[in-house]
């Protein structure tokens, strides 16, 4: 697969230099244009799947580079200017710009965004695993320290305990161990929670106190648990007990995989999770979507491919889509993500797709020190605040610098501060 291009267009050779070194540690391959006549060159016989707009420059503004080019052939968009304006904001707004993005920029808010740009060429942390850990996606330290913890344990044959809120995998975590194991039997799955607590023992042990059917079926391969903490305490002690044995007892050589939703150490408090069980299982803890970042949008661009390629079309994540994807916290993780997907590919008209979440979000949306974040349908006059008041807070309340990185007068400062303060504000007295 190809090396990822992103084209930098900006005559500031300074900020160039700087967004292409890190572009460049990124993995992405890098284009560099002063002008937009350079830009339309290189985009006339290339891809790019980036593009970082400035928007003025010496022939025109990035944002018409828009108009020349097939969008469809090409990757993400970001503007970045050191000059933002209600005008250009409200352009964005109309065009498939991800980011708005105002100089001088954190060098971390641009590493991020290049990033998920190359995890989109990387979507697996492990392509050349085999089988169920190919599934595993995401490039994110906390997914990753999750294969990692696969392919170490999953050739054993220790019993472990996946747990983590629901929506997080389990079930293919589990399946990914049993891939990793090389085991040639089958994979089966026992959920404790919807099994009648009489039917549930004789699936685990026989009238002479041996491993039951459950583990009969999975002779030779894996059995999981599901939803560990819903087995009687009674039964969890006879299951401690067989796992202590070892081999002996576990005559069908099934391997034990446990899973639970909750976390253990508070089901040991709640008195649902026998504390000496859990010290025999190896434990495997899986992260929540909110804390795997850029992760997010890698998922939800896999959703949108396969659903493509199921359905034979080409559509795609809106303008602002992705930022919508990185505010939300995801209470119900991979699994909602996935259905929000699905339901915008099977429910909207337009082939640009917004992905809105199916269950309530507690999270705080917040911009960054030197971004704009706005959603469509923001009025320009509200636009225009968050403008002046955001380059405002940045040039610690200096209406002059203000002034000039935003192209108005301060006498346009002050009047528009004094219209934002409305009309009970305390008027300062003009001068004798």
């Amino acid at each position: 697969m190809s090396q990822p291009t992103v084209l930098i267009l900006d005559d500031d050779g300074t900020f160039s230099r700087a967004a292409g070194q890190l572009a460049f540690a990124a993995g992405l391959r890098v284009q560099l244009a002063e002008t937009l006549a350079e830009a339309r060159g290189y985009l006339s016989r290339a891809r790019a799947d980036l593009m970082l707009l400035d928007l003025q420059l010496p022939d025109g503004s990035g944002l018409d580079l828009l108009d020349d080019i097939d969008l469809a052939e090409h990757g993400q968009i970001a503007i970045v200017t050191g000059r933002p304006t209600v005008e250009s904001a409200a352009r964005a707004v109309a065009s498939p710009v991800i980011e708005y993005l105002v100089k001088p920029l954190d060098a971390m808010q641009l590493r991020r965004l290049m990033e998920r740009v190359v995890a989109r060429y990387q979507p697996t942390p492990s392509p050349d695993v085999p089988g169920a850990i190919g599934d595993i996606l995401g490039n994110s330290p906390q997914i990753r320290r999750v294969v990692d913890q696969v392919l170490r344990i999953g050739a054993t044959d220790a019993p472990v305990l996946v747990w983590g809120e629901r929506g997080t995998g389990k079930t293919l975590v589990a399946r990914a161990l049993h891939s990793a194991s090389g085991r040639q039997g089958p994979f089966v799955t026992l959920d404790c929670s919807a099994t009648d607590p009489d039917r549930l023992a004789t699936e685990l042990f026989d009238a002479t106190g041996s491993l039951g059917e459950a583990f009969v079926r999975a002779r030779g391969g894996t059995l999981l648990l599901a939803d560990l903490t819903a087995i009687p305490m009674a039964l969890q002690a006879r299951l401690l007990r067989a796992l202590e044995a070892g081999p002996a007892l576990a005559s069908p050589d099934a391997r034990l995989i446990a899973s639970t939703h909750r976390d253990p150490h508070e089901a040991m408090r709640e008195g649902t999770l026998r504390d000496d069980l859990y010290h025999v299982l190896t434990p495997l803890p899986l992260p929540p979507l909110r804390e795997r970042g850029e992760d997010v949008a890698v998922l939800a661009q896999v959703f949108l491919d396969k659903l493509n390629a199921h359905y034979g079309r080409s559509r795609r994540l809106a303008s602002g889509a992705e930022s919508a994807l990185l505010r939300h916290d995801w209470p119900g993780n991979v699994r909602e993500l996935r259905s929000a997907v699905q339901g915008a590919y099977l429910l909207q008209q337009d082939d640009d797709l917004y992905i809105r979440p199916t269950l309530p979000s507690e999270t705080v949306l917040k911009e960054s020190e030197t971004s704009i974040m706005f959603s469509v349908g923001t009025t320009l006059a509200e636009l225009e605040r968050r403008a002046l008041l955001k380059t405002l807070a940045h040039f610690n309340n200096d209406k002059t610098a203000t002034a000039r990185a935003l192209g108005i007068s301060v006498r346009t400062v002050h009047n528009q501060l004094a219209r934002l303060a409305g009309p009970d504000a305390p008027q300062r007295k003009a001068a004798p």
